[in-house]
């Protein structure tokens, strides 16, 4: 195993001190490596990112029990402002940008925390990266389709220039050869800006095709854990997740939803 980056020790997060969404979750991440979190809604998977990068506070959430270890310090219930001056930056669900400023102008805010240095290098890396938002860099945000809002935030992102980026569900809503697009994106910013990448999405399939391992999590607690290629073969997640069959027939969600887990899982 590599260098690791983030290791999170049995943590428990609690909402309103009576709450309870995630219990003894463990991981580990890689460095310069994709993890994907895989699970249905409701999980966890959110509340494990925002645990990571210090939004349960606003939302009345506390890591009550447990470590969160970045680069071996405990960054555990500390303040958003803090963690992301060490480089973790978190695309939330739902592409929220500001949509009374340009593309451009969102742009420039990813680089708030890095106190006024050059950021020209850094436009140029997002459009060659995001070559559809050259011409409408002059457009206001809130006029843009969601490819070009999840091209935009997650643009924003590396502006910012990020060691660790937390991707939540990037594919939400989007036409399948748009969520083509993006995952090839995410997987060569991975590759050629080596950050490494925490990936929550509800498309199993594409997220294990870029990703270089994966945790499936359920009822706040993570259940299994392997690398992208085992989860991608185990027939477990080929039908529950994937919507394959043994036989390998497609499934619908209405088949796979209710099913019982296998005691191997456990």
């Amino acid at each position: 195993m590599g260098e690791i980056l983030l290791q999170l020790n049995n943590i428990s997060v609690v909402y309103s001190d009576v709450i309870q969404v995630l219990k003894g979750v463990s991981l580990s991440v890689e460095k310069n490596h994709i993890v994907s979190l895989l699970g249905s809604n409701g999980a966890g998977k959110t509340t494990t990112l925002k645990a990571i990068s210090g939004l349960l506070k606003p939302e009345n959430g506390e890591v009550t029990e447990g470590t969160i270890l970045y680069n071996g310090v405990n960054i555990q219930n500390q303040a958003p402002e803090f963690i992301t001056r060490q480089g973790i930056i978190q695309v939330l669900e739902g592409r929220q940008p500001f949509k009374y400023l340009t593309i451009e102008e969102n742009l420039r805010v990813g680089t708030a925390t890095r106190f006024g240095k050059p950021y020209k290098q850094d436009l140029e890396l997002v459009y060659n990266y995001f070559p559809a938002l050259v011409q409408r860099r002059k457009s206001l945000a809130g006029y843009c389709s969601g490819g070009e809002l999840q091209m935009l935030v997650i643009g924003r992102a590396l502006m910012a220039h990020p060691q660790l980026l937390l991707l939540d569900e990037p594919s939400l809503g989007l036409a399948p050869l748009v969520v083509q697009e993006i995952f090839r994106i995410i997987k060569k910013i991975n590759e050629e800006q080596e950050a490494t990448i925490i990936l929550v999405e509800q498309n199993a399939r594409m997220a294990l095709q870029v990703a270089h391992y994966g945790y499936v999590m359920e009822n706040g607690k993570i259940m299994m854990e392997a690398t992208a290629k085992e989860l991608s073969d185990n027939p477990d997640i080929k039908e529950f997740y994937l919507g394959m069959a043994a036989s390998g027939i497609a499934k619908s969600y209405k088949d796979v939803k209710s099913y019982r887990r296998r005691k191997r899982w456990l």
